[in-house]
């Protein structure tokens, strides 16, 4: 009979399967967002798959705001832009694998979404606060430049696409929650499942920004609130209380795919490993602890080196079954000492004489992250501000900066892997950059960065202008070079000018990507009403702007091609193709290909060939190349 009660059995249900359940937990794993309660909200559900805004009116527990449905079918809608290269401004384009790119967040990651898809482990922002002083991007694309200009009465040489959300503006928080929502929901997809958001926030917009990253990622996928202590206190004082903290959200795309975190103690936690052995530093952990517990596992009998027998005392259990005991003693991780008033006591009910520990080695100086963090390890405002202007000559060319510390901090918990990549989509003065380069020339590792910024101007009046940064983007790029540069040691950096290679494995270099309009002429004619003049600027396709390297990187977008993948040009029969690294792609936008060109082609063997629309000279030399290309990989045309 007892063997039959020990029997862990499987019981059969003897019904058919509740395909509405798994339909709904399909649903719940696809679209987080859709879930409020544990439930399906269905109004977001059909927003989610309508070029249209949804109307709805029934109440339900929700973060709602003005615009928020417009937010929701903007992240849903494409856009015609694209990312061209500038090498001028590049450190060591050939080879980098980080890139810088300019332009507007929000249209950067819609322009990413297929090259990164689930590529991404760790985004780290820190976006506006919304502390009714920051710049917050427009979320309208549908107004003309001089609409826009009329209705902000601000100007940027981007086309005016910045406004101040001050909190006279009577849609102040709807404005913020608009902007931060759209690019949360179309960053989610570049994670990878293991992968993890962090996002730098004051107290104006906590609560606010908490309720909508748990309807982008799910209130179960919720890691940590935070607490970083930014600043002493000092200046000015406050009516009531100095405000000297920040926080930092976390959250998971998938929390059960999340391994272990672990972090470095800080210096105060360092300091109580006094003891050592042959294995190194050690402190001693009391086996024996308060808990009310009633698991008879952990309130055996445990023989002292004298013979006693003890155990616990009422209220008291220890910290391991005894199997894991009995493995810990045979590794001579316990520790007896005597004592008159511990937790244990003798079978008769008497004081025993014993107390019991555990040896805790430093190893590694790791140890579970915790929601304060170490301020001797992360710093402060001060060192992120004092690192940039050690860099820029003394000058404060940037004010209130992260510290390198906080963000080397962060990444040490969350890219484990040395070579996984970071993305910041409001990149500022490149902290995450210079954190991910110092970081990677500590430990030999080589971890990518993805630095996004918007090229916002910088005020006249202050020394970032007048030391000649007309915008933040400057700075950020400028800061890039300068730490590569001291990383090495040395003012000759790689440049494909000069083609000066890094005396260094370290990749201190960076992509400068910018945001344009499409490489592709834009049609407003009906065939039968063009002349003849106006027939002659639609020979080619491609605007009169655009280079090789303009359309090869507009290719790798569409195909969904990182960005980041080393390029080789390659001269065959005078035609010039661009080779993707691990045969990626190969494509070649020259005019009358030659049978040497698709030989060449066909012993590469690449994924994809992209070529010129009308490239051959004439429709033989066409069919002949394609039926032979089609056998070994897809081709297109541009």
């Amino acid at each position: 009979m007892n063997e039959l009660q020990n029997l862990s059995l499987n019981k059969l249900k003897m019904e058919t399967p509740n395909k509405c359940d798994e339909n709904i937990q399909k649903l719940k794993e696809l679209f987080p967002q859709i879930v409020s309660e544990d439930k399906i909200d269905f109004d977001i559900l059909k927003q989610l798959l309508s070029d249209t805004i949804v109307e709805a009116d029934d109440e339900r527990y929700r973060l709602d705001w003005v615009g928020k449905k417009a937010s929701l079918l903007k992240a849903n809608t494409p856009i015609n832009k694209t990312l061209r290269p500038c090498e001028e401004e590049s450190v060591d384009f050939e080879n980098t694998k980080n890139l810088y790119i300019e332009g507007d967040n929000f249209e950067v990651l819609k322009i990413l979404s297929e090259s990164y898809l689930g590529k991404i482990k760790m985004i780290y922002i820190d976006p506006p606060y919304n502390t009714g002083k920051d710049f917050v991007y427009r979320d309208n694309f549908t107004q003309s430049k001089e609409e826009f200009e009329s209705e902000i009465g601000l100007r940027d040489e981007e086309g005016n696409k910045l406004f101040r959300n001050t909190d006279s503006n009577g849609r102040f928080h709807s404005d913020w929650l608009s902007m931060m929502y759209e690019r949360l929901l179309v960053s989610r997809d570049l994670l990878k499942d293991d992968g993890v958001i962090l996002i730098s926030i004051g107290d104006d917009e906590i609560d606010n920004l908490r309720k909508v990253c748990t309807q982008v990622y799910g209130e179960n996928n919720f890691i940590a609130q935070l607490v970083w202590n930014c600043s002493t206190g000092g200046g000015i004082r406050p009516k009531h209380f100095s405000i000297t903290h920040e926080y930092i959200l976390v959250y998971s795309k998938n929390k059960n795919k999340l391994d272990e975190l672990n972090a470095t103690l800080s210096k105060e936690a360092v300091k109580q490993y006094k003891l050592s052995d042959d294995k190194g530093l050690y402190r001693e952990k009391d086996f024996v602890f308060k808990n009310i517990s009633t698991n008879i596992n952990q309130k055996y009998e445990i023989k002292c080196p004298n013979g006693d027998i003890v155990k616990p005392k009422n209220g008291y259990i220890y910290r391991f079954i005894k199997e894991t005991f009995i493995e810990a003693v045979n590794n001579d991780l316990v520790v007896f000492k005597k004592t008159n008033n511990g937790p244990l006591i003798n079978l008769d009910g008497s004081q025993a004489n014993w107390n019991i520990y555990i040896k805790k080695y430093l190893g590694d100086g790791k140890g579970s992250p915790v929601t304060s963090l170490p301020r001797d390890l992360v710093g402060i405002y001060n060192n992120g501000t004092s690192a940039v202007q050690n860099l820029f000559e003394n000058k404060r060319v940037f004010e209130n900066v992260k510290s390198v510390e906080l963000i080397v901090y962060l990444i040490e918990i969350f890219l484990t892997n040395k070579n996984d990549t970071i993305l910041d989509f409001f990149s500022g003065s490149s902290t995450t950059a210079h954190a991910v380069m110092q970081l990677n020339a500590q430990d030999g590792g080589n971890r990518k960065f993805i630095m996004v910024q918007l090229p916002e101007l910088t005020d006249e009046k202050s020394e970032a202008y007048k030391a000649g940064y007309k915008t933040i983007a400057e700075i950020g790029k400028e800061r890039i070079r300068r730490v590569g540069k001291k990383i090495l040691g040395s003012e000759a950096l790689a440049s494909p000018k000069d083609g000066t290679k890094v005396p260094f494995p370290l990749d201190i270099g960076f992509r400068v990507l910018k945001v344009d309009t499409t490489n592709f002429k834009e049609v407003y004619y009906h065939p039968n009403k063009i002349s003849q003049e106006q027939l002659e600027m639609f020979t080619t396709n491609i605007k009169e702007d655009r280079d090789d390297l303009d359309l090869l990187f507009g290719v790798m977008i569409d195909l969904g091609i990182e960005l980041s993948l080393k390029i080789t040009p390659k001269i065959i029969d005078d035609k010039k193709l661009y080779l993707v690294e691990n045969s990626e792609l190969i494509a070649c936008f020259e005019d009358d290909i030659t049978t040497k060109v698709i030989e060449e082609i066909l012993a590469i063997k690449p994924y994809q060939v992209v070529l010129k629309d009308g490239c051959f000279a004439n429709d033989n030399d066409k069919i002949n190349a394609m039926q032979k290309l089609s056998t070994i990989t897809t081709v297109s045309v541009i």
